[in-house]
């Protein structure tokens, strides 16, 4: 019969962590990968632990707990920054009796999670639009087989269904984080439409997206906010143009520095198990968006 694999001794030696990062196409994903980095080099600094960073194919998700990653006799700790909702290779790593941790995919399940309030961020977003006016709301959404991809999406519908609009699916369309289909979706919703069936505000689940609506809008000849408010979410492109976004700004370094964090103190059977925190994200009102005339 296969023994049940126990935590090793590794008294007198560093605890060797593995943060494990699926590869994303874009900025946005560079640019989620970079603050999740800098936010376990935090903690790692403080806490005195060593940490590898292992990059992964999103597709090939059997490549992603390869080599020595169950082996816990080399590793002390995994964290997921992501896990595009994948809860089997959780189970996996927890099955091989190595603490694990999950970012950005909050679950009511017992797994340790720490994650950002996507859904309420959503609501506060599309509610500022609807408190300036709006009611023809657009939402271009991200990857939707992304956890936050998809709270973005059920945020923005909670606020319009709070005041009694219903869901327009010619007003939901796709953009997966990723600046083509962005454009394409904003040009459909944006170009050849009649002015009295146009969206007047876009909610858009990325600022790399929002500002593919800002050029389509801009192109058109729509005037941003006079003609089309816009809404982007990340606050990553704060310095990629004078046009100040209404966006959101996640603590993703915190979410990172508290998932290492809480790591060590689970490997120290000191953590209060599941770990559950979920951290709110600032909005930011910028100057694209406006009260409809």
């Amino acid at each position: 019969m296969k023994k049940t694999p126990t935590r090793p001794d590794r008294k007198g030696r560093k605890p060797l962590f593995v943060i494990i990062i699926p590869r994303f196409e874009d900025l946005a994903g560079a640019f989620y990968a970079g603050e999740v980095m800098k936010g376990a080099s935090i903690a790692a600094s403080r806490l005195d632990i060593d940490f590898l960073v292992h990059l992964t194919e999103r597709g090939d998700h059997g490549d992603w707990l390869g080599g020595d990653l169950l082996n816990p006799n080399a590793v002390d700790g995994i964290v997921f920054a992501d896990i595009d909702r994948d809860w089997e290779i959780v189970k996996r790593a927890i099955k091989a009796c190595i603490p694990t941790i999950v970012l950005n995919n909050p679950s009511d399940e017992p797994f340790n999670c720490i994650s950002i309030d996507n859904r309420g961020a959503a609501r506060v977003a599309v509610g500022h639009l609807l408190e300036q006016g709006h009611r023809r709301i657009a939402h271009i959404a991200g990857d939707l087989n992304t956890q936050a991809g998809q709270d973005r999406l059920a945020g923005y519908y909670d606020a319009l269904e709070l005041v009694g609009l219903p869901r327009e699916k010619k007003f939901v369309k796709k953009g997966g984080f990723l600046r083509t289909p962005a454009r394409q979706a904003a040009e459909v919703l944006l170009k050849d439409v009649k002015k009295d069936e146009r969206p007047t505000a876009i909610f858009a689940a990325s600022d790399v997206m929002a500002f593919e609506v800002l050029d389509v809008a801009k192109a058109l000849g729509l005037q941003v906010p006079d003609d089309l408010s816009v809404v982007g979410f990340d606050n990553n492109l704060a310095g990629a143009s004078q046009t100040r976004l209404a966006t959101f700004e996640q603590p993703i370094v915190d979410m990172a520095r508290l998932g290492v964090e809480s790591l060590y103190q689970m490997t120290l059977g000191l953590a209060q198990l599941p770990v559950k925190v979920n951290l709110e994200a600032r909005f930011i009102k910028g100057r694209t968006t406006a009260s409809l005339k």
